[in-house]
């Protein structure tokens, strides 16, 4: 159901209309982690005119597609000792134990049925030989568990849930940005209303009037320099969107910079960062460096290639550093001694890429170097994925807890197909008591207020572009906030965003449906995020996982703590720490057992 309202505005430039939407359910974000949500909200009995899924994009067009390599799962096609406990112990020791470990076990019990699941629901997996699903090694597993579609995962599994999401009726609202999410109060004390935006097909403004909000709109590693995602998509709407409500954030310090993102003046400026899927080295990809050493013989003897990303990255940071680097400030990727049929088998995609650009992959390396890729640290939650803002869920990459210190290979897809589940389980068995009916007195009275805001930013004609300050933040988290940081370096950042924010006030903006007004908006998001990562890697005084301090290099014992943010009584973001949970005996048995990869087995 859907109406219009006008803004009562004192000022009649600013004056607009808007139109209010009501669902029980409002899912903001169409990846995997928003499709499996609303597919188990309706499977558990929500009907499915309760629920609406938002995307700021086209339908299908997540950033759930670039996932190339896989999703983990202990079906034990090819390690029939592997089960979801070695799997939840690997995940704790790639997150350096700071993962929740409750979250961690959520997944991973749930992983080898949910895999099977996707199958019945059409999933075109790789298969073995006797048409099984098929699995390979990813970095720091210890066994075969990550299934897969060719190295094209991500974009399977989102065809597959889009398609049964339409098969239940589901509805999907394209291209539109939620900018403010409303409650009714504060911090632990608030309950969510709904949620304010604009589409930017039409540029009019639009209200949600809901029960449950559910935040899947991914994370926040595209506000750095070099990214694997697009510039318009994981800007850290999630997270901001869920700390400007009064949900605390978690862990924001610790961001997996990918060791093989495209890298090359013969690639273009459009690819620089993009990902060269781990799958390539799960399949025997080498690294090499300038001088035709294989130099992660150096760093991983046992692991090699395969040891986990940070460690892995870090190798790579270290001989470009040392002057072993491409000219272009990579190293080279070789699988050319694979067969050529076995490449175009097995990592399609990968094959066609390269072959566009004019590399033969079957005949030569590829430059790589680090890229930023995927975000840790997110909006705090329980076990049901829920914040603490009562009716204000975070699920994905949005969510923080799963992954510790560093993530697993395989285990992003994972986490969203798992909490999608779980979230839509708990989100059906509160709307199944809670009445259908709500005063809407106060999310109209605070939207008006945001929507007023948003149309005085529509068409100003500041001094600033938020694209070149965007850009301005993407340079200063990757020099104080990169693979390696250090004090003085983070301090610096910090200055650099309070003068990046202090012109933030002064912009000039398009229409409602211009990119600068979507990229305005973006860079709210990215002003608190930014600031968020570069407090907490200041707080952080140790090293553990993909943070790295150059002056504090050891792991400390003291600091097995999770780092949280929540905005403070007069706006201001305020840092404490928590200690984290212990394992179940199940899993802690799994650790005590000391399984590991051994790369090796692979030549």
């Amino acid at each position: 159901m859907s109406q219009r309202n006008e803004i009562a505005a004192a000022d009649d430039a600013v004056s607009a209309e808007y139109e209010t939407v009501d669902r029980r359910v409002l899912v903001v974000g169409a990846g995997a982690a928003g499709a499996r949500a609303a597919i188990e909200l309706v499977e558990q009995g929500v009907p499915p005119e309760d629920v609406l899924v938002i995307g700021k994009r086209g339908h299908g067009d997540a950033h759930t597609t670039w996932a190339r390599g896989g999703i983990n799962g202990a079906l034990g096609t090819h390690d029939p000792e592997d089960d979801w406990t070695v799997h939840a112990a690997d995940t704790l020791n790639e997150g350096h134990h700071i993962n929740d470990p409750d979250a961690v076990e959520a997944v991973t019990e749930r992983m080898p049925r949910l895999l099977r699941e996707l199958d019945d629901w059409g999933m075109a997996y790789s298969r073995t030989e006797d048409g099984g699903i098929d699995q390979r090694y990813f970095g720091a597993q210890s066994f075969r568990r990550t299934a897969f579609a060719g190295d094209h995962t991500g974009e399977s599994l989102l065809r597959t849930l889009v398609a049964k999401a339409q098969s239940l009726d589901i509805p999907y609202r394209e291209n539109v940005l939620v900018s403010r999410l409303v409650t009714d109060g504060d911090g632990p004390d608030g309950r969510v209303l709904g949620a304010a935006g604009t589409d930017l097909d039409t540029g009019e403004f639009v209200v949600f009037d809901t029960d449950v909000v559910v935040l899947a709109a991914g994370g926040y590693t595209s506000l750095y320099k070099r990214h694997s995602s697009r510039d318009d998509e994981n800007t850290g709407d999630g997270p901001a969107l869920a700390y400007q409500a009064g949900a605390e954030l978690m862990d924001m310090e610790f961001v997996q910079f990918h060791p093989t993102g495209m890298v090359g003046d013969r690639y273009g400026e459009d690819w620089d960062g993009r990902l060269v899927t781990e799958a390539v080295r799960g399949e025997g990809g080498r690294l090499f460096n300038s001088e035709g050493e294989r130099f992660m013989e150096e760093y991983s003897p046992d692991q090699m290639e395969l040891d986990a990303r940070d460690v892995v990255a870090r190798a790579i940071a270290s001989e470009i550093e040392a002057g072993r680097g491409t000219e272009n400030g990579g190293v080279y990727l070789d699988i050319s001694h694979r067969d050529r049929s076995f490449i175009e088998e097995r990592l399609p995609r990968m094959y066609e890429r390269f072959d566009e650009l004019g590399v033969d992959m079957a005949e030569e390396p590829v430059e790589v170097a680090p890229t930023a890729h995927y975000g840790m640290g997110g909006v705090a939650v329980d076990d049901a994925g829920e914040t603490r803002v009562s009716g204000l869920y975070a699920i994905g990459e949005t969510m923080a807890g799963v992954h510790g210190a560093n993530r697993l290979g395989g285990n992003s897809l994972a986490e969203t197909i798992a909490f999608g589940e779980v979230a839509g389980e708990a989100i059906a068995e509160r709307l199944a008591t809670a009445p259908d009916g709500r005063d809407s007195d106060d999310l109209h009275q605070h939207a008006r207020v945001h929507l007023t805001d948003l149309a005085r930013l529509a068409e100003s004609d500041g001094a600033h572009d938020p694209v070149a300050l965007l850009d301005e933040v993407r340079e200063l988290l990757w020099d104080a906030s990169g693979i390696r940081r250090e004090a003085d370096g983070i301090e610096a950042g910090l200055d650099r965003l309070r003068q990046v924010r202090e012109r933030a006030s002064d912009l000039a903006v398009g229409d409602r449906t211009s990119r600068s007004y979507e990229f305005a908006i973006d860079l709210g998001f990215a002003l608190t995020v930014a600031e968020s990562v570069l407090r907490g890697a200041r707080e952080r005084t140790e090293s553990r996982g993909a943070h790295y301090r150059t002056d504090h290099t050891e792991r400390d014992p003291e600091w097995r703590r999770n780092v949280r943010y929540e905005r403070d009584s007069v706006g201001g973001m305020h840092l404490s720490t928590t200690p984290v949970d212990e394992p179940s005996e199940a899993v802690q048995a799994a650790l005590d057992a000391g399984h590991e990869l051994d790369y090796h087995q692979l030549e």
